[in-house]
């Protein structure tokens, strides 16, 4: 397919993000990229507050509001750090502005039932090892809704607590060239029940949910930066309907079981590293549903499942202008590809190290590049669909040819083998009832 007609397939593609809310149009903001669409979630104003004028000394006012009250915020500029220790609301509109004075953390909500909505805030310090962060979250039933973040190294970190609700915020992050030298957009540690839902990422590192399970990232718009999510350690989480474009990584799991990861979009993961989904390690997983559009490799699996008693399951899956639709680290069983539809790709499927996927479970996967027929008409191939590779059979023999592997020099010797077959080349997978596209009714 021409460079044209794939651009042209990845826009229809993100079009259809963009219809589902998706990110759109990067510009640049204070150093930063951010999406015109991206607009905080509006919060309504509590009904009884305080209300608090610009200018005000922020901390006293929080200081002596009883538990249950609220702070109302009037638009300007309030300076922080501000502490939350008990269960208070503070709300502003998008144009009431707490900012860092470049030292530390800006907002802390320390106390159960604390929450911070509608406002702004700009900045945090810059240590790293002292994790600043806009807004940290340190207790339970907090609620973070309906925020702009900018230009902090941590944008939202939630640290060992229970049932917090981060929803419809805005986060724009450093956008340091270096994607290691960012903070994490919003990072979840050591906290569970909680649900990350509708909120903008761009231009930070990572949206993290490490030693964290039964959480729900749900709607999420993550765009230009590092990992789209990454869960580590947090099994029975859900990752669904999200949106992830042009970061190196769509989402990676790792250490981590019983994962269900539903309708997310994820495209333009290109170079080297770039990955759609990657697992390390990690099993009963479930992956349904997912557009995978130009991205180095689509689905790449290394060590999972890492035991006979788990499973992986990909179903209903498409993969359009990947590099490699799934990429095996290493021959591996206890896969399953049910349903999926590989269009476009440059290779469908390929094995490192010499291995084979013939261990994987393959059934009714529509293939663009099938040949074969359906006499009669019940829409499923009458031949196997299968995939032979000489060039993994000669990486095998001569790992050093793994230096030229996806390059024109080792599909010229797959090309040659099937033109000219003095030689049986290695079958990789084979799928024995292949789905005929013309009866997908997709």
């Amino acid at each position: 397919m021409r460079p044209t007609a794939q651009r042209a397939t990845v826009i229809a593609v993100v079009a259809g993000a963009i219809a589902a809310g998706g990110v759109v149009g990067p510009r640049v903001c204070g150093g930063a990229r951010i999406s015109p669409v991206d607009v905080p979630l509006p919060v309504a104003r509590p009904r009884r507050c305080e209300q608090v004028t610009s200018g005000a000394d922020l901390q006293s006012a929080v200081d002596r509001v009883p538990d249950g009250g609220a702070l109302c915020l009037g638009d300007g500029t309030y300076f922080g750090p501000l502490r939350v220790p008990r269960a208070i609301t503070v709300w502003g509109s998008g144009r009431a502005v707490i900012r860092s004075r470049g030292e530390g953390t800006t907002v802390r909500l320390s106390g159960r039932g604390a929450a911070l909505l509608g406002l702004t805030v700009d900045g945090s310090g810059g240590r790293y090892d002292l994790e600043d962060a806009a807004v940290a979250v340190e207790a339970d039933d907090v609620r973070v809704e309906g925020l702009r973040i900018l230009r902090a190294v941590y944008g939202v970190l939630v640290s060992r607590a229970r049932r917090v609700l981060v929803r419809g915020n805005v986060v724009v992050g450093t956008g340091e060239p270096a994607l290691g030298l960012r903070g994490d957009g919003i990072r979840l540690w050591e906290t569970r029940d909680s649900r990350v839902e509708g909120n903008s990422v761009s231009a930070s590192r990572d949206v993290v949910i490490w030693y964290s399970p039964d959480n729900v990232v749900v709607g999420n718009r993550v765009a230009h930066g590092r990992y789209g999510t990454h869960l580590m350690y947090s099994s029975h989480c859900t990752v669904e309907r999200n949106r992830y474009v042009d970061n190196m990584v769509g989402v990676f799991v790792m250490y981590t079981h019983d994962v269900l990861l539903r309708g997310n979009v994820i495209a333009e993961s290109t170079g080297a590293a770039g990955m759609g989904l990657g697992l390390k390690d990690s099993g009963n997983i479930t992956a349904r549903g997912n557009t995978f559009a130009r991205v180095t490799a689509g689905v790449y699996l290394d060590g999972s499942p890492n035991g006979d008693d788990e499973a992986n399951t990909f179903e209903d899956n498409d993969f359009r202008l990947a590099q490699t639709a799934v990429v095996f680290h290493a021959s591996q069983r206890n896969n399953s590809f049910l349903g999926n539809r590989f269009r476009d790709n440059r290779v469908q499927v390929a094995v490192e190290g010499g291995g084979d996927a013939l261990g994987t479970r393959w059934e009714s996967n529509s293939f663009d590049d099938y040949r074969g027929y359906d006499l009669d008409g019940d829409g499923v191939g009458d031949v196997p669909y299968e995939v032979r590779s000489f060039s993994s059979d000669l990486t095998s023999r001569h790992p050093a040819l793994a230096f030229f592997a996806s390059t024109p020099v080792l599909a010229l010797v797959d090309a040659a083998s099937h033109i000219a077959p003095l030689f049986s080349p290695q079958t990789i997978l084979v799928d024995r009832r292949p789905r005929i596209r013309a009866q997908e009714g997709r």
